[in-house]
């Protein structure tokens, strides 16, 4: 019975040191945007990737958004850079390092620099890969301006939660006419929003574009794929999410 219980106790510690070994260990990378402004990531590389992701954050919020995410991402093979953009805050326990530098939260499209700064870096992180940029609530509708304005450096797009955030009645969807790459677009369980959604994906230039719209459950941005955020839906937004990934590549 000794034996037995020691031998039990070893497994476990075996499975609590994999399980740890799994978690991802980001690089911190510091960026610095075509205005001098630093912004701060966190890189989740993987050996011989998918893709690269870049990953931007809602409103009031830090890469902290994306550490669960990141997580299944790495899992699934791909390597992903989560940044700090200039209009954010303390969302997710976690402060803003960009914000916290500069010494105050920035509008919106000034934050368009930061993803600029991101896509920037991937030309030579993602060594050949395919680079896909992903945003969340008024990010989701910035990736939108970036593709359009660099087409050759994206290779698809992710948008969680758009609208026309960003000034303007129509600068979202302007810009998403302009947009040739594979799309993806989601939203929380919520009719405004999924008809906001519908409005940005009906006015992409391609006819490779996505919009997934949650039965069992969604949030707003992408913390409609946290489980704690999300417990009734995350994995039926996952679903959909890979299923979009895996056809790119």
């Amino acid at each position: 019975m000794k034996i037995r219980i020691k031998a039990l106790v070893f497994a476990g510690v075996l499975l609590l040191k994999s399980a740890f070994a799994a978690e991802p260990n980001p690089e911190p990378v510091t960026l610095t945007a075509a205005d001098g402004v630093s912004v701060f990531g966190d890189y989740y590389k993987v050996d011989k990737p998918k893709a690269l992701i870049l990953l931007f954050h809602q409103a009031g919020s830090n890469r902290g958004e994306y550490t669960p995410i990141a997580a299944k991402l790495v899992q699934e093979g791909y390597s992903a850079l989560a940044i700090d953009q200039r209009s954010g805050g303390n969302y997710f326990g976690r402060s803003n390092e960009t914000v916290k530098k500069l010494g105050h939260s920035g509008e919106y499209l000034d934050a368009q620099k930061d993803l600029e700064a991101a896509l920037d870096w991937s030309s030579a992180a993602a060594a050949g890969a395919p680079v896909i940029l992903w945003g969340s609530s008024y990010s989701s509708s910035l990736v939108f301006l970036v593709a359009a304005k660099q087409p050759e450096k994206v290779a698809a797009l992710l948008s969680f939660s758009p609208g026309e955030y960003l000034g303007g009645s129509a600068t979202v969807r302007n810009a998403a006419a302009k947009v040739r790459i594979p799309v993806f677009v989601t939203s929380a369980k919520d009719p405004e929003e999924i008809a906001e959604a519908k409005k940005v994906v009906s006015a992409v230039a391609t006819s490779s574009k996505t919009q997934f719209v949650p039965t069992l459950g969604g949030v707003h941005g992408s913390s409609t794929l946290r489980q704690d955020r999300n417990p009734k839906g995350a994995a039926e937004n996952w679903q959909a999410v890979l299923q979009f990934l895996n056809g790119i590549h």
